[in-house]
């Protein structure tokens, strides 16, 4: 535990928050913005003297019922929860990530893309939201079903997934394919990331065979890539990521060089 750490984290989410962010009315006395200490105690469950402790190095090592009361009273976003378990002496709790659905925030910026390739994937490789260009690009990744949702087994099961790509590049997309579910695996074997792995194993030699290499951090997603269209015909394109580490997403939104046959043919598809 870091008594002075946890003490200025404490102080100054403390003191970002506004009343009214809390459902308190602001009134007209305060001298200084943020809450007062007995605001915080009370929206946390515990008693003003507990909290003054701890923001004045005082107080006992917090429990993690404590610790998720604050978290909870202060509206702190679960990378600051993990921040103040681990300032609190505690493991950061495994959180509930979301994998049916796009967040909110991922939402609002695809709707604001209806022209640009783009797709939202969960932490598993399930396309989760696609934009009509990503569809006329790769097809519609959100109309799979069982085991098919998901692009690593997809991959290592269906000639037709590798067949937009060149057959160069089939090796180096399976190791980061299986790159990537070694990390969600690794991170919660028991969970859907074991279901694909045993699924894959029992029906893929291949995969089996790249996953006994044991590689972790394979990247390929910045790189300029060729994808083969049955109409555009070859293109080349850079998949950009934005990862929403809070939800366990990503958006990948694909992109040609300005003034390139390749931004011709994405306006073409974006079109279709």
């Amino acid at each position: 535990m870091d008594r002075a750490l946890l003490a200025d984290f404490l102080r100054a989410r403390r003191g970002a928050l506004r009343p009214e962010d809390v459902g308190l009315p602001a009134g007209s006395r305060r001298r200084t913005g943020g809450l007062r200490r007995e605001e915080v105690a009370v929206l946390a469950g515990m008693s003003a003297d507990y909290y003054s402790r701890l923001e004045q190095q005082r107080g006992p090592m917090p429990s993690e019922q404590m610790l998720a009361a604050l978290a909870r009273g202060l509206k702190l976003s679960p990378s600051e929860r993990d921040h103040l378990f681990h300032l609190g002496g505690h493991s950061a709790p495994r959180r509930a990530l979301r994998d049916e659905q796009a967040s909110p925030a991922m939402r609002r910026i695809v709707e604001r893309m209806s022209d640009t390739p783009a797709i939202v994937l969960s932490r598993f490789g399930e396309a989760l939201l696609q934009t009509r260009p990503a569809v006329a690009l790769l097809g519609d990744y959100t109309s799979f079903r069982g085991m098919a949702r998901y692009l690593v087994y997809r991959w290592f099961t269906d000639p037709a997934q590798r067949a937009l790509f060149p057959e160069d590049d089939h090796d180096i997309r399976g190791r980061v394919f299986t790159a990537e579910i070694r990390a969600a695996y690794t991170a919660d074997p028991t969970g859907t990331a074991g279901e694909i792995v045993d699924a894959l194993l029992s029906v893929s030699p291949e995969f089996a065979e790249v996953w006994r290499q044991h590689e972790v951090g394979v990247v390929h997603h910045n790189d300029l890539k060729r994808y083969r269209h049955p109409e555009q015909g070859e293109l080349w394109l850079t998949a950009r990521r934005l990862v929403d580490p809070d939800e366990g997403q990503e958006l990948l939104v694909y992109l040609a060089e300005p003034g390139s046959p390749s931004e011709d043919k994405l306006r073409r598809l974006s079109a279709m």
